[in-house]
C-alpha cells in the first residue's frame, strides 16, 4: 500500500481561535499531490495560505514518514510558486463578476513554530498584506485562489465571510453564585456568508500571594461550534444568541481556585483583583467550505484518510473564509457582589 504524509498548519483550531498545525495521512498512488489550507479573514491585515506537497513511499520502497516529516524539503515546493487571489463581486441576479483585481501571494518564513511532527521552528507560508474588500449591503465578495505548478494549476474559491453588520450586541454578562436554573444570552448579528459560529468567554483576573508579584490568571467557557440553525433567534429582529447558565462563572472559578482561599493556611494572604471589564467574548464565524470539511471529514485528530470532501481542485485541503470578533465585557453588579462575598480573596481596587 502506498502512503503519503503531508503538513498543514493553517486549518483553524476554532475552539481556540488560533492557527494550528495539523498532520494528515493520505493513501493514494505515488505522485506529487498539492495540499492547500487557507482561511481568508477580512478582520486581519495579513492573510496566509499554506501550499505544500505530499511525500510518499510504498511497501517496495518504505520510508519512515515521521523522519521525513522533519525535513523541510519534503513538504515544501522548491522556490516560490506563482500564486494569487482573484477578486469577484456579486452583481445583478446574484452572479459574481470579476473586479479585475488580483492579490499576489508572496512567501515568508515564520520562525516560531513549536517542535512537533513536522519541521520547526521555521516554516514557509504564502501571504498577502493587501486588504480584502469588506462585504457591505449588496456588495458581497468572493476570492478564487490560483496556484500554478509546472504542468498543472490548482484552484479553490470561497465567498468572503463577514462584513460591517457583524457584531456582538450584548454589553454585560450576568452571573450568580447560588445554584440556579437561570440562563442568560449573548446576542449578536449574523456575519454575511457564515454558516456556523464558535464562541467562548474568558474571565481574566490577577492574584498575589503573601504580597508577592501579581500573576495573570483566567478561566474560560466554550460554547462549541454551532450551525445557524442551532442558534437562538428573536423572530421579530435580526438578533441571534447563544445561552449560558448564570452560575457558569462561579463553577469555573470554584474548579480553578478550589480551597485556595484567603484563610487557607496553605495559601495565606491571597488577594485577587479583576478589572471593570474582566470578560472577553471571542467569536468566530466560518464559511460553508470549512464547515463542510469539518463535518464530512470528521476532523477530530491529526491523522485521517483521504478526505471525502475538499474544495481544492487539483489537490487536497480546504480553502475557506472566517472572521474573528472580540469584545471586552463587564459583568453584572450582582456577579461582582457575589465574587467579593466569596472567600476567594477578590477585593476592589
Amino acid at each position: 500500500m502506498k502512503k503519503l504524509l503531508l503538513s498543514v498548519s493553517l486549518l483553524a483550531c476554532l475552539a481556540a481561535f488560533n492557527a494550528c498545525t495539523t498532520d494528515v495521512e493520505l493513501y493514494a498512488d505515488y505522485k506529487e499531490i498539492p495540499v492547500v489550507y487557507g482561511l481568508l479573514d477580512v478582520s486581519q491585515d495579513t492573510n496566509y495560505v499554506r501550499i505544500n506537497r505530499a511525500f510518499s513511499g510504498s511497501n517496495d520502497n518504505p520510508i519512515n514518514a515521521h523522519e521525513v516529516a522533519l525535513i523541510a524539503d519534503s513538504s515544501n515546493y522548491p522556490g516560490k510558486l506563482k500564486a494569487y487571489l482573484a477578486e469577484y463581486v456579486q452583481g445583478y441576479g446574484g452572479h459574481y463578476e470579476s473586479t479585475g483585481r488580483t492579490l499576489e501571494l508572496d512567501t515568508i518564513t515564520i520562525h516560531d513554530k513549536m517542535e512537533g511532527t513536522f519541521y520547526s521552528p521555521d516554516q514557509k507560508v504564502y501571504w498577502t498584506k493587501e486588504r480584502l474588500q469588506v462585504n457591505n449591503g449588496e456588495n458581497k465578495y468572493k476570492y478564487k485562489l490560483y496556484v500554478h505548478l509546472d504542468n498543472d494549476t490548482v484552484t479553490a474559491e470561497t465567498n468572503l465571510v463577514g462584513g460591517e453588520g457583524f457584531k456582538i450586541t450584548t454589553g454585560t454578562l450576568s452571573f450568580m453564585a447560588e445554584e440556579n436554573d437561570f440562563t442568560s444570552q449573548i446576542k449578536f448579528t449574523l456575519a454575511a456568508n457564515a454558516v456556523f459560529y464558535d464562541m467562548r468567554m474568558v474571565f481574566y483576573y490577577r492574584e498575589s500571594v503573601n504580597g508577592g508579584p501579581m500573576t495573570e490568571k483566567q478561566v474560560s467557557y466554550s460554547f462549541g461550534a454551532k450551525a445557524q440553525s442551532e442558534l437562538g433567534h428573536d423572530n421579530n429582529s435580526n438578533i441571534y444568541y447563544v445561552s449560558y447558565d448564570q452560575n457558569t462563572l462561579f463553577h469555573l472559578l470554584e474548579e480553578a481556585i478550589g480551597g485556595d482561599t484567603i484563610i487557607d493556611p496553605n495559601h495565606p494572604n491571597v488577594v485577587r483583583y479583576f478589572d471593570p471589564k474582566p470578560m472577553k467574548v471571542f467569536m468566530s464565524a466560518g464559511g460553508d467550505e470549512l464547515y463542510t470539511y469539518i463535518q464530512v471529514n470528521q476532523q477530530t485528530g491529526y491523522s485521517q484518510s483521504i478526505p471525502d470532501y475538499t474544495n481544492v481542485i487539483g489537490g487536497y485541503g480546504v480553502f475557506s473564509s472566517r472572521i474573528n470578533l472580540t469584545k471586552d465585557m463587564a459583568i453584572s453588579s450582582s456577579a461582582q457582589r457575589d465574587l467579593y462575598a466569596k472567600s476567594w480573596g477578590f477585593v476592589e481596587q
